[in-house]
């Protein structure tokens, strides 16, 4: 097994600075496991964990321990959409630091409150950010890292290149994570050798035995090149890049003007949030798992991927490829 040694490898104790990034619905245990088992992270995302795969919270994470002793990440969403939300995460927060966790991916919200408990125990809390502003008000919570997602990525992608994201983040100092565009060895040594302390993949391990989506869905990210990714606003009122099929072609890419005006007032903004964010929730779930659907999320990094392969493959095949990258 390759090792190769960054900030971030050595903050969060790991071979290999990669991070198998959480995926509604696509993060079951078994591929958080073997991710990490691999000598990488894999990332919990809590949601996917209980809701899509049926596991109690704390027995599902005792069961990926079953599976490896290395570390794992959870993701945790902390846009303040609701008291009661609010509150499930901490006690989702609370109930990972006690099953061992030490590694916190946070997004959409202020990670001051998630570094302050994180770090009490030795933790480290890394954070999402596609532009600059979000970068400072991370910095200004205290964040141990980011990670940048650019224009490549899957799901809710950024808007700056690789190399133009991390130009405007660099100066805070922190280790940063490239996530967008890693489907192989080539883009995983290449963001290693522009200065980035790291890659998070999420498209390249969906394809993937221990991934449990749809064989459809691997098949269609097999097939898939990077022109067959397109953003639509239909899933979650934001764009989000997805695979096109003809269900996409069928229903569009854009939401009303209605729904557009709806999501920019200041009183109707999170409410629409939540409303596209349930639907949304019921509708990959289906799709994921679902043989007959077609409306898959997936990034520019279909490019490099031309085969099904285990996790473990994919990990020790992209860390001997970047072995000579400048880290």
């Amino acid at each position: 097994m390759t090792s190769i040694e960054t900030a971030f490898s050595r903050q969060v104790g790991i071979e290999v600075p990669l991070i198998c990034g959480a995926m509604y619905p696509c993060s079951n245990p078994e591929l958080v496991a073997a991710v990490s088992e691999a000598g990488a992270i894999g990332v919990v995302q809590p949601i996917s964990l209980t809701y899509v795969h049926g596991h109690e919270y704390r027995a599902g994470l005792k069961l990926i321990r079953s599976l490896t002793s290395k570390p794992i990440g959870l993701n945790a969403l902390i846009e303040q959409s609701s008291r009661i939300y609010r509150e499930r995460m901490e006690k989702w927060i609370e109930i990972a630091l006690e099953e061992g966790v030490r590694f916190f991916v946070t997004s959409l919200g202020n990670p001051k409150w998630v570094v302050r408990r994180v770090e009490s125990v030795g933790g480290v809390v890394y954070h999402d950010v596609t532009e600059r502003k979000w970068a400072q008000k991370a910095m200004d919570g205290g964040v141990h890292g980011l990670i940048a997602v650019n224009a490549r990525a899957g799901g809710h992608a950024g808007t700056r290149t690789a190399q133009q994201l991390l130009d405007e983040v660099r100066d805070f100092g922190l280790p940063v994570i490239c996530a967008g565009g890693i489907g192989g060895g080539a883009s995983f040594a290449a963001s290693l050798r522009m200065g980035y302390a790291g890659a998070q993949l999420g498209t390249r391990f969906i394809a993937t035995p221990e991934c449990i989506a749809s064989d459809a869905y691997k098949r269609a990210i097999v097939s898939a090149a990077a022109d067959d990714i397109v953003l639509t606003e239909r899933i979650t009122g934001v764009p989000v890049a997805v695979i096109r099929t003809p269900f996409i072609e069928r229903i569009g890419t854009s939401i009303g003007p209605l729904a557009r005006r709806l999501f920019r007032g200041r009183k109707t903004k999170h409410w629409m949030r939540s409303y596209y964010a349930l639907r949304s929730f019921r509708q990959l779930k289906k799709a994921s798992l679902d043989e007959r659907a077609d409306y898959w999320q997936a990034g520019k990094s279909v490019s490099e991927i031309t085969s099904i392969k285990p996790a473990a493959e994919i990990v020790h095949e992209l860390a001997s490829a970047a072995a000579g990258a400048i880290v």
